[in-house]
């Protein structure tokens, strides 16, 4: 197995007309590390995730997946990855274990059928229509599609859209499953909480530029993690940035109301990024 990362990303850019969607985008995904691509709606992710799935071709820069172009993407390289869309129109009328027979037959290499129907739970459901299914056990099914392969690198976009809580941690718990097979997985997701689940790493883009790019635990730099300290009093409500948040505790008069240490999560690190970056985006 190659050491080499599973994803290298230089400059990749991509115009329509006089418009860019994307806009210089680099980043690396080591093998076998999940990286989140964190961004709001327009802000590129799904341009820059369907270039490096091969499915569409970059105006300027270059991409490579498992060291190939994915313009020039063989056969063989992309029985090597596993793309799970948002939406797959898959085949309402098939069973789960009947498409995933079907889908296994492509695959030099694929998984066991039974083997993964039971990685994604969905055993005592393998005689039953896709179309009968549960939105949550669609999903599941999708996954099963993406992994029937034995893929390197899985593409995950936006997997858990329209799942109840208890649903998204059940598919957290699979995706780690995944991932502990020593997956390399590409995530875009509108959920914070579940990037900071699953994901090791996060590039954060708005305006199809890169934000930020760093460990999940310290995206943002420093400064953006420094613990906030809020209170209120009769003059209103409070909130100051400080590496000391005891010694402002302490220096308050009076028992203050509503008083709260936080140190700030990556939604709260996302959405400060997002806020400074609309007005650059707005005056460009």
């Amino acid at each position: 197995m190659s050491t080499a990362p599973a994803v290298v990303v230089d400059g990749l850019s991509k115009r329509y007309g006089d418009r860019t969607v994307v806009d210089g985008v680099s980043f690396t995904i080591e093998r076998g590390e999940t990286f989140a691509l964190l961004g709001p709606n327009g802000a590129g992710k799904s341009t820059t995730v369907e270039m490096l799935e091969g499915f569409r071709a970059p105006s300027a820069g270059s991409a490579r997946v498992l060291g190939v172009d994915p313009r020039h993407g063989d056969r063989d390289w992309r029985s090597r990855i596993g793309v799970v869309l948002q939406s797959t129109g898959q085949a309402g009328t098939l069973t789960v274990r009947e498409i995933l027979t079907h889908f296994a037959r492509v695959f030099p290499a694929a998984r066991d059928v039974d083997e993964t129907i039971a990685a994604v739970g969905l055993t005592e459901h393998a005689k039953r229509r896709v179309g009968r299914l549960s939105g949550g056990q669609q999903r599941r099914v999708d996954v099963a599609l993406g992994i029937i392969g034995r893929p390197e690198v899985l593409f995950l976009d936006e997997p858990t859209t329209g799942f109840d809580p208890q649903a998204r941690r059940q598919f957290w718990q699979l995706i780690r499953d995944v991932a502990a097979d020593g997956t390399t997985i590409l995530l875009t997701t509108h959920y914070l909480d579940e990037a900071e689940q699953l994901a090791d790493r996060a590039g954060i883009i708005a305006g199809g530029r890169v934000l930020a790019l760093d460990r999940i635990d310290r995206i943002g730099g420093a400064e953006a993690r420094t613990p906030i300290v809020r209170w209120s009093d009769a003059a209103g409500r409070h909130e100051v940035r400080t590496h000391e948040p005891a010694s402002v505790v302490r220096a308050l008069p009076g028992d203050p109301d509503d008083l709260e240490i936080v140190r700030p999560s990556l939604e709260d690190v996302y959405l400060s990024l997002i806020d400074r970056a609309e007005p650059q985006e707005a005056a460009a």
